[in-house]
């Protein structure tokens, strides 16, 4: 059972905004802005080295933390600036040559897509896009199909930033699995909605942020690398924290995930970041899942009773995004109204997931993502708006 009044209690804005935004950025708890003023004061009173070394313990445990999350050991985690940076370092660090193909999903996020683009262009690798299934997730039976000896990576995005689809990750994995094909998961919206392990997955890779469903502070991400696949990837940069120098002419790589890492990072940042971690756990994955399928249920159910209102949602076990087109009325304009009437959601535009939105056609989308601190009133507060809203 969530103690949603505790929880409420822990998440200062909640007394003045009905809160939508978690897909975004989520509100961060009070103990993780605590545990980040508490280390940028020390770092001011004794500076930061004597800060990184009197907090040591407290720095080392976030990856033990992570690990717990996800159902990993420590030696598998890294930390990183963004979920952006977790994904390119394991993308970057594959080897691709002329005619290697990598396997994607038709809702793949842009900073994902335009990088294999990149790497197409310089190395002559091709970019395949598995088709959906009726339901709009990735179709494993296509992807079954398209498995030849010159895949070299299945990649896609868990929990698309539109249209509340949640790919059949673990699926995919038996797939990626049985044939030994690299597999690097962006579970960028999943980390934080719903229980995440990596063993029941079969990922070899998975990429998040702390800022969404977590609760952490911006500037946040960690990497999962499997310890058996870790030998394989050399990083795309290193320093000397990642490869220390053991002579003139040698640099040797870690033996584990902070390969991945530099020397120089936002220890303020992991300590939040830590204390998330912490914060979600304590709480327990399961039933922050369970209230976040059960609050976006109420939204999507609200949201069909009012003329003009497309929810755009995929999925046989649609997420806590919930997307929708309102006639008349812009996604833009319907977020502002919303803002202007206390209630924050936000906007997904075709951008973001260009493939997706083309094969839908899909205009600019409205954008609301509750979590589990929200409540059932503030759901019904934007259905009750947005059936307020004038008819065009």
């Amino acid at each position: 059972m969530i103690d949603i009044d505790r929880i409420r209690a822990d998440t200062l804005a909640a007394s003045r905004l009905a809160y939508l935004h978690n897909a975004g950025a989520a509100l961060m708890p009070t103990p993780v802005v605590a545990a980040m003023k508490q280390h940028i004061d020390l770092e001011s009173e004794i500076g930061g080295y004597a800060a990184a070394g009197r907090e040591a313990a407290r720095l080392e445990a976030v990856y033990g933390s992570v690990a717990r999350l996800l159902n990993a050991a420590p030696d598998e985690i890294a930390l990183v600036e963004n979920a952006t940076v977790a994904w390119q370092m394991a993308f970057y660090a594959l080897p691709f040559r002329a005619g290697d193909r990598i396997l994607t999903a038709e809702a793949e996020y842009a900073a994902n897509y335009v990088a294999f683009l990149q790497v197409a262009k310089r190395t002559g690798a091709v970019i395949d896009v598995v088709s959906s299934n009726a339901t709009g997730e990735l179709d494993v039976h296509a992807l079954e199909r398209m498995i030849d000896e010159r895949v070299k990576l299945i990649a896609i995005t868990w929990v698309p930033t539109n249209g509340g689809l949640a790919n059949p990750a673990a699926e995919i994995g038996k797939i990626a699995r049985s044939h030994g094909i690299p597999y690097l998961l962006d579970a960028c919206q999943a980390v934080g909605q719903m229980a995440v392990d990596v063993e029941a997955i079969g990922c070899d890779m998975l990429s998040a942020t702390g800022r969404k469903f977590l609760r952490g502070p911006r500037g946040t991400g960690f990497l999962y690398v499997r310890r058996g696949m870790l030998q394989r990837l050399e990083p795309p940069m290193i320093d000397h924290f990642a490869a220390p120098w053991v002579s003139r002419n040698e640099y040797r790589l870690r033996d584990d995930a902070r390969r991945f890492e530099t020397w120089e990072n936002n220890y303020a940042a992991r300590l939040g970041l830590g204390a998330a971690v912490d914060y979600a756990l304590a709480i327990g994955l399961g039933p922050i899942e369970q209230r976040c399928r059960l609050l976006a249920g109420r939204l999507r159910g609200g949201l069909a009773s009012i003329p003009g209102i497309a929810i755009r949602d995929l999925g046989r076990t649609p997420s806590a995004i919930v997307s929708f087109t309102m006639r008349g009325h812009e996604a833009d304009a319907i977020v502002g109204s919303a803002a202007a009437a206390g209630i924050t959601i936000g906007a997904s535009h075709p951008s973001s997931t260009r493939i997706d939105a083309e094969v839908r056609a899909l205009p600019p989308l409205a954008r609301a993502s509750p979590h589990y601190y929200n409540t059932e009133a503030e759901i019904d507060r934007l259905i009750d708006h947005l059936a307020g809203l004038p008819r065009r």
